[in-house]
């Protein structure tokens, strides 16, 4: 399973899930608005949008939400003007971290991945340092306790998914980014709910650290997520099956 999809079930367990919903929802509204201004605001004709909307709707966002972003790229209603950026870096004990932005202000944001970074035993690094250990993946997680691996597998591989898994809960399928619509799309009509769809970065190995440092570095992940600026965050740190990050160190 991926870090990603051990971290976001950490996050539920411990109830973050929901207190952060409204920051979850801020976040796809961005992404919705800067693919809508690229690509126009036709889902079907724009793959992009078609994907964030995907995302969306695996978070449950409301449809009128979807709809005001897609409106504020295409200039139908007033929006702001966002800028994508990637930062590298690493965080403790060594593990790669890429971080994914949009924001309004590259200034400041770069002033913010630095200074949170920095912070929490990490350092931003140049360009490429870390880039290399990631690939582009489609995603996508269902709830275990509602499905068996099995049902999920057959679907799955047959809409023209990579690989199907199971730990902690999350039953996890990854897909080449170009499949990635058709394999969410599939699942959906054939009457499974998606925890969360998304493309990111997901890593070619991980790093296993101490419990210590495992602790710091998702108190450093948790930190990057919170900025408003930041979409998401990939890392290729290793966490064992049970982990506990608010045991003592």
């Amino acid at each position: 399973m991926s870090g990603h999809s051990k971290w976001a079930s950490i996050k539920h367990k411990k109830g973050a899930a929901d207190a952060k919903r409204g920051k979850i929802f801020t976040k796809i509204i961005k992404e919705i608005t800067v693919a809508a201004r690229l690509g126009g605001g036709d889902i079907e004709a724009n793959p992009r949008l078609r994907t964030i909307v995907l995302k969306a709707k695996a978070e449950n966002m409301p449809k009128d939400n979807i709809e005001r972003a897609i409106k504020k790229g295409t200039g139908d209603l007033e929006g702001v003007d966002y800028v994508e950026g990637t930062y590298e870096g690493y965080g403790p004990g060594g593990v790669a971290i890429m971080i994914d932005t949009l924001t309004d202000n590259k200034n400041r944001t770069a002033a913010d991945i630095r200074s949170i970074l920095t912070k929490n035993g990490g350092n931003l690094g140049e360009n490429g340092c870390v880039s290399y250990l990631f690939q582009r993946k489609g995603l996508i997680t269902f709830d275990a306790q509602n499905y068996t691996e099995d049902e999920i597998f057959e679907a799955a591989l047959e809409a023209g998914a990579e690989d199907v898994s199971t730990e902690e809960g999350i039953i996890e399928v990854i897909t080449e980014p170009d499949d990635f619509n058709t394999v969410v799309e599939t699942l959906q009509e054939a009457g499974f709910k998606t925890e969360s769809a998304e493309i990111t970065k997901i890593p070619d190995s991980t790093v296993s650290l101490t419990d210590e440092k495992t602790r710091k570095a998702l108190r450093l992940i948790e930190k990057l997520e919170d900025n408003d600026d930041v979409q998401s965050v990939s890392t290729n740190l290793d966490i064992p099956e049970g982990f506990d990050p608010d045991a003592e160190d």
